[in-house]
């Protein structure tokens, strides 16, 4: 995958410190897809991704005479359309499971992104005391395998990465109980994929 090829015909333009657009970077990197990635910070767009993408909202995909918006359909558009490696189970009955739990992650802890970060306002301190009350209780989960609830590196995976590696920029700090979750949580940004994913911006979101 290029960062910077002017001959890709993917072009992904993805804010380097959007967790929206860093779990595309994953799977990007993930599925090794030949794609070019623009830099674009939200309220500073050009017209004419503005034009194509209204919203405003990070990331946007540009393939050929595709135009796609909003990460969870990128990503799809990605899993269908770029098969290998899988990152979603080949059963129907466990691709439900993995895209209610996808959905149960956006509107639990995704959904409260605006707070968290401070872009919208809200009660800060109760947003984070909830995620990290919930990732405590999931603890276990963390803890049945190398990924989480799955036996191979999938889309959740993808999905949680982004949100644990800004835990402390979020000042939230997960109790002793909470371990697996944090050993989770390095297994997975060792990957390979997951530093190639990463932007200058999120490297320092950790010392």
């Amino acid at each position: 995958m290029n960062n910077n090829n002017r001959h890709a015909a993917m072009t992904v333009y993805s804010d380097p410190s959007c967790p929206f657009s860093h779990r595309t970077r994953i799977v990007l990197h993930e599925k090794n897809i030949d794609a070019n990635i623009e830099d674009i910070i939200d309220g500073q767009w050009p017209e004419d991704i503005i034009s194509i993408n209204p919203s405003g909202i990070s990331p946007t995909l540009i393939d050929r005479d595709v135009a796609l918006f909003d990460s969870n359909i990128i990503i799809s558009y990605f899993e269908e359309r770029f098969l290998q490696p899988a990152l979603m189970p080949k059963d129907p009955v466990s691709r439900a499971k993995m895209r209610l739990m996808l959905y149960q992650i956006d509107i639990d802890w995704y959904a409260q992104w605006g707070i968290l970060s401070g872009l919208e306002k809200g009660k800060v301190s109760k947003v984070r005391k909830v995620l990290q009350e919930d990732l405590t209780v999931l603890a276990p989960l963390f803890a049945e395998g190398p990924f989480f609830m799955s036996k191979e590196f999938s889309l959740l995976d993808c999905s949680l990465a982004p949100l644990l590696w800004r835990l402390p920029a979020l000042s939230i700090k997960l109790p002793t109980k909470a371990k697996a979750v944090e050993e989770y949580a390095e297994r997975i940004f060792a990957r390979d994929s997951f530093q190639a994913s990463l932007s200058d911006i999120e490297r320092a979101m950790r010392p």
